[in-house]
């Protein structure tokens, strides 16, 4: 797959983001011939447009542009987000093209071991976790995926030492035709369920993450999420499992306050829950589950402790914003799904003030809304999905207080006003942002601009 790639080969780029933009940079130096369609005008496009032309790629941008007909491609490289269904690409692999993705690429041309990450929650501080792990063991590793640079831009550089850490999301599993060596499922619970037809298909974008590894592939799981667990009897390889509530057997658990990594009869005290820098329940299954996978990569106990004992959070995710007058602000902008959402209330024994909606992915709030009495004092809502969480709010006994609020300005200002000292003001939106940001990143760095400048 992909070792005919070179002078003579055409390839359509469909959609012009950050992950198609460093495939044609890639394969402009293989002498491919490129063709790239964006729905976006040129003016749009900005800086891109000419960057692209600069190495050769043919534009045909516009709102028009995924109307055309793609004949004569030797591949169709399709942007994370923009469906392979679409008419203009299924009508190209009827006719023999190849439709595939940049994460499709690189997991076949990289020359090393892969780990890749998936789930509704959590890639992105394991993933992290996992390469500062290898990173502290001395390891050669590049993180990426879903996070961070393209690393497609990165393959001239690897060799058979390079560890790849991938944080994979469902959009990106799609059109893989390949897995990574060593894969990881850290939750299911619906999310983007306004791009997948079905919960189903969300469910089996997920599952690509390991069915297509061979024997000598290994698979960790969630031991106490049974839709993961659902997925077990079609794992081709070996199977590690982790958990919070019981004694695994192969993988990861607690035995009491210590993490443990688990083979059959042998077990080995990792560290205690209190040398973990992370809040929340939810990153305890994150450190577990990264355990399991360092320890699968080679890396001693000892290692891994210590790592884990100086990881920081990630940004956006529980991130520790400021202090003022007593009262706590936590930036969870991450938060773009209800079960995300609940995680980081979940984190917090403090009464919260929370900050949240946006756009409307499709996904019900009735079991975030029940989760709210007892625990969030007062609930400032924005965004599309504002009236749809008030009503339900309004169906209960026991619903907090909330305020309507038209801005993130507005949310941070009514926070300062109502939290006392000893609660915390928590940005988890349980949306995503498009409605009024470009991403959840931005959206958390507006959030933290305006915590600072509270007086």
């Amino acid at each position: 797959m992909f070792t005919d790639l070179g002078e003579g080969k055409r390839c359509a780029l469909v959609g012009l983001g950050l992950t198609n933009q460093a495939v044609a940079q890639y394969l402009a130096k293989l002498g491919v011939s490129l063709v790239g369609y964006d729905q976006k005008t040129r003016s749009e496009l900005g800086s891109v447009a000419p960057a692209l032309e600069d190495i050769g790629v043919e534009l045909r941008v516009g709102p028009d542009s995924f109307s055309h007909e793609l004949t004569g491609f030797d591949y169709i490289f399709v942007s994370p987000g923009i469906r392979a269904d679409i008419p203009m690409i299924s009508a190209a692999a009827a006719g023999g093209a190849i439709v595939t993705n940049e994460i499709d690429l690189l997991l076949h041309l990289a020359p090393g071991f892969v780990v890749g990450i998936t789930g509704s929650s959590g890639k992105t501080t394991t993933t992290s976790l996992v390469g500062h792990i290898l990173q502290r063991a001395g390891r050669s590793v590049l993180v990426g995926g879903n996070i961070g640079e393209p690393l497609i831009a990165r393959v001239p550089e690897m060799t058979a030492e390079t560890i790849l850490v991938l944080e994979l999301s469902s959009f990106q599993l799609m059109n893989v035709r390949k897995s990574p060596e060593l894969a990881l499922i850290t939750n299911i619970t619906p999310n983007h369920l306004d791009y997948h037809t079905s919960m189903q298909e969300y469910i089996e974008a997920k599952k690509r993450i390991f069915s297509l590894q061979d024997n000598c592939g290994a698979v960790v799981l969630n031991a106490d999420d049974p839709l993961v667990m659902d997925l077990a009897i079609d794992a081709p390889g070996e199977i590690f499992t982790f958990s919070r509530q019981r004694r695994v057997n192969h993988g990861a658990c607690l035995d009491g306050d210590q993490i443990v990594l688990i083979d059959g009869e042998s077990v080995r005290p990792v560290l205690s829950i209190s040398e973990i820098p992370l809040r929340g329940a939810h990153n305890l299954e994150n450190v577990l589950a990264a355990t399991i996978l360092a320890s699968r990569c080679g890396v001693t106990v000892e290692i891994i402790r210590e790592a884990i004992q100086d990881f920081q959070p990630v940004e956006h995710r529980l991130e520790p914003v400021r202090e003022l007058g007593g009262v706590k602000y936590y930036n969870d902008s991450i938060a773009t799904s209800p079960a995300r959402a609940i995680a980081g209330i979940r984190s917090f024994s403090e009464p919260v003030i929370l900050i949240a909606g946006g756009y409307d992915k499709k996904l019900p709030f009735d079991e975030f809304v029940r989760e709210l009495p007892g625990r969030v004092r007062h609930l400032l809502l924005l965004g599309t999905t504002a009236p749809l969480i008030a009503e339900l709010i309004d169906d209960l006994s026991d619903g907090p207080d909330y305020t309507l609020c038209s801005s993130l300005q507005e949310a941070v200002d009514k926070a300062r006003e109502i939290a006392a000292s000893g609660e915390v003001v928590l940005l988890s939106p349980a949306c995503a942002s498009f409605d009024m940001f470009p991403n959840y990143r931005e959206r958390g760095r507006i959030f933290k601009e305006l915590v600072f400048r509270l007086q």
